[in-house]
């Protein structure tokens, strides 16, 4: 038989067919099976990895500021009413050995579930038929504590997936630091830092072993903290811990039965609050200064800031019998540019009346005469003016501003660093009047004085003296970029970095990245050289109790400080400084009242000296040289010398100082050949001329500098019958000075008083003749002054003297 292969093949395709499709439609199923288990796994496996919140616990937490050792300043309650310090950034070894032995011994070898503790919890249940064991994890309370849900079979569940969850993502050590810094210890405590500070008054590195094993049995129960209650059950469980502490060889015997004899907690103690206004000023700057926690450690200096605290508690304790209710002291480090101590006051809430709450060092205030030592520099810096300058200080108007001397009393002329270490007020206006105070307070803007909201013209002359405000940190700020940048003189080359003026920082940081020398400017708002000048003009003030005698003590300390009050005694100021630190300190009241005596030497520079002598000493400051220039100098005006000056002197002054001008006051006189009489050519022949350099004052500065200054000669009057009538300026006037509108007050019986007029002659013994619209109204012989009553209105005011000189000058009186 043939064997028909196209027949056999025929005869068997319908059944190969069906089978092949058989297979396929198996193979469809069996994908879709695979996908869809694979589609579902993914999803599970999604839903477990996405499970946990990125972020556990949202609860607030305490604001918690440390000194710079990390010892606790202050802390603020959190907006939920608990004690809840930020997560700690190590656990003590202590509180990781008790908990893991009261609570999770294989915490270090599990995955987030203890099978073997599960298994030994429900064995327990069974037994007991009731829950006498969790079983839990610390993975699997962390997850708890965050999740804050009622504690259900299913929740237990939930926990245990999370747990392995967290185990993921987190270290073993993460995992502690989470429940050390959330775990509940009973009353409104949260957490190990915070529980160690309210039940034992320090932090928990320093807790014993007892106090450690007291703490860690209270997250598992912690309503056992309640002072009077359940203290029988707390020992008996801590004791227990510590037994379990030295089987597992922590401990050794002596130390756990010393441990079973201490005290459990009590009355919770209260926070320290030893720099409670930095802390609200953190609160206020947090977002600013972009800080993600709650929690910072400052740069303050721990004992330092606890002694000055100490230090003004005493001083406020005395002056409050003088109705001084307020104090505050701010340390800054030059040479890191960081805070120190910040007491911005004394701290007694209780008492509302004191207004303690206030932070004195960020509250704007006059600043009386600080401003000084910055308007002396800044002339220095722009040439206006050379260190030893003579400046007028005489009875001054300008427009209706009447600036006195603190001792009502003028000394005619007086060496502008001089004028600036007796803090004297005429001078310091006639000098901004030279300066022009728009270019100060351009100035004082350019340094960062942050509370200068009104133009210019607003304040006027005044600025010198405390007409704006100020706030203690823009004061204490600005004198430490000056002190900084005479720092950096050599390391720099003599160039100038804007950043040491900076805002002082008080937030411990990494050290600051390395400053590229040669792309720092060459020129900044004060010269190297002013400021070295203007610091060693403030070095000579005289201490306060010291009666000038400090420096001749080789241990006493060179410092360059200036004190200020302001007006209506309602603010008492002393800045000071050295190359390492800036201390500045402010008296006075909150609410702004003005007391008797409350001035700046009398009330701010003893504390300033106290808090120095807290401070470590070094050198002075290095001197700038290649920013001094050498230049003849005349010895009696402080001007640069001319050709009539007789007694010069070589000093180092700024190099702007070369294009001040040359001394005015030193003059050419022509004498007979006696030397007693002044003579000119049309009474005397030259050849017998002598030709003398002079020192001459105008009259009016005359006037009051030869009382002060002994040595001072007069002119030599002119010889009879050759006086030089009109071509000298013997005659200037005191009060009013011309234009000067001048009101005069009502007395006590409704009349109105009477206005002085002063006038200074330059020779001795002369009459004067007065005369106010034409009219006579009487002479004066030596002692020029006199008292007129002119009715209100404008008014010309004419003098003449004996030899026929004449004075004509304007002044209007206010009826209002």
């Amino acid at each position: 038989m043939i064997f028909n292969e196209n027949t056999n093949h025929d005869k068997h395709t319908p059944r190969f067919v069906s089978s092949r499709i058989g297979i396929k439609k198996l193979h469809e199923k069996i994908n879709w099976s695979i996908l869809i288990s694979d589609g579902v796994f993914l999803l599970l496996f999604l839903a477990f990895w996405f499970s946990l919140p990125r972020k556990l616990f949202r609860s607030p937490t305490s604001y918690v500021i440390e000194a710079a050792d990390g010892r606790l300043l202050s802390a603020a309650i959190a907006s939920d009413g608990q004690w809840r310090f930020p997560p700690p950034d190590t656990v003590p070894d202590k509180f990781i050995k008790c908990i893991l032995a009261f609570e999770d011994k294989r915490f270090y070898h599990h995955p987030g579930i203890d099978i073997f503790a599960l298994a030994r919890a429900i064995r327990q249940d069974i037994r007991a038929k009731a829950i006498v064991s969790g079983g839990s994890t610390i993975s699997m309370q962390v997850i708890r504590l965050s999740r804050n849900r009622e504690r259900t079979i299913g929740q237990k569940l939930v926990e245990m997936l999370l747990a392995v969850r967290l185990e993921l993502r987190y270290s073993k050590q993460q995992i502690m630091q989470l429940y050390a810094g959330n775990a509940p210890f009973g009353s409104n405590v949260v957490g190990l830092d915070a529980a160690a500070w309210r039940y034992y008054g320090r932090s928990a590195e320093n807790l014993s072993w007892g106090e450690m094993a007291t703490l860690a049995v209270l997250p598992n129960s912690p309503a056992l903290v309640h002072p009077g209650r359940n203290e029988k059950q707390l020992i008996r469980k801590r004791n227990q811990l510590i037994d379990r502490l030295h089987e597992l060889g922590y401990i050794d015997p002596s130390t756990a039965e010393l441990s079973k004899l201490e005290p459990v907690p009590g009355k919770p103690f209260p926070l320290p609050n030893e720099a409670p206004h930095l802390l609200s000023r953190f609160k206020t700057e947090r977002s600013k200064l972009h800080v993600s926690s709650t929690r910072i450690i400052t740069t303050i200096n721990y004992n330092l800031q606890t002694q000055i605290n100490d230090l003004l508690k005493r001083y406020n304790n005395r002056y409050r019998a003088n109705d001084i209710n307020n104090i505050a002291a701010l340390v800054l480090d030059v040479k890191t540019g960081t805070v120190r101590c910040y007491a911005g006051n004394i701290y007694e809430p209780a008492n509302k009346e004191l207004e303690s709450h206030v932070d004195m060092i960020r509250a704007p205030r006059s600043p009386g005469s600080t401003l000084k030592p910055l308007l002396y520099a800044s002339m220095l810096t722009d040439g206006f003016l050379l260190p030893h300058t003579l400046v007028p200080d005489i009875p001054t108007q300008i427009a209706g501003y009447s600036p006195q001397n603190y001792d009502l009393g003028y000394d005619g002329a007086i060496p502008a660093d001089k004028a600036l270490s007796r803090s004297l007020n005429v001078p310091a206006v006639r000098m901004l009047q030279q300066y022009k105070y728009e270019r100060f307070y351009d100035q004082l803007k350019k340094l960062g004085f942050s509370t200068l909201t009104q133009p210019a013209d607003h304040y006027g002359l005044s600025l010198i003296l405390g007409g704006s405000e100020v706030t203690l940190w823009d004061l204490a700020r600005t004198y430490m970029g000056m002190a900084r940048t005479l720092n950096h003189f050599n390391d720099y080359r003599g160039r100038y970095n804007p950043h040491d003026y900076d805002n002082p920082v008080y937030i411990r940081q990494n050290a600051p990245e390395h400053i590229r020398v040669d792309h720092l400017p060459a020129r900044y708002i004060l010269d190297h050289a002013a400021i070295w000048s203007a610091f060693n003009a403030m070095e000579e003030v005289m201490r306060p109790g010291d009666e000038g005698l400090w420096e001749q003590f080789t241990s006493s300390q060179r410092i360059a400080w200036k004190t200020g009050t302001s007006f209506g005694f309602r603010d008492a100021w002393a800045v000071g400084l050295t190359p390492g630190y800036v201390v500045c300190v402010w008296v006075g009241n909150a609410d702004g009242e003005g007391r008797p005596g409350l001035t700046g030497i009398e009330a701010a520079a003893p504390v300033l000296f106290d808090i120095f002598r807290l401070l470590p000493q070094g050198k002075w400051f290095p001197v700038p040289k290649t920013k001094l220039r050498k230049l003849k100098v005349c010895k009696q005006s402080g001007y640069k010398a001319g050709d009539y000056c007789t007694d010069i002197v070589e000093e180092l002054v700024p190099a702007a100082g070369l294009r001040t001008p040359v001394c005015p006051y030193h003059r050419l006189i022509h004498l007979d050949k006696t030397g007693t009489y002044q003579v000119t050519d049309r009474c005397e022949s030259v050849v017998n001329m002598i030709h003398r350099s002079w020192f001459v004052l105008p009259p009016s500065m005359e006037y009051y500098y030869k009382i002060r200054n002994s040595g001072y000669k007069m002119l030599p009057p002119f010889k009879p019958g050759c006086d030089d009538t009109g071509s000298n300026a013997v005659m200037d006037m005191i009060y009013p000075k011309n234009n000067a509108s001048v009101y005069i007050p009502l007395e006590i019986d409704g009349s109105r008083g009477k206005l002085i007029l002063s006038v200074a002659h330059r020779n001795p013994g002369i009459t004067i003749y007065w005369h106010i619209d034409n009219q006579y109204i009487g002479s004066t012989r030596s002692f020029h002054q006199m008292a007129v009553s002119p009715p209100p209105g404008r008014h010309i005011l004419t003098l003449v003297d004996e030899n026929g000189e004449r004075l004509v000058q304007t002044f209007t009186i206010l009826e209002k």
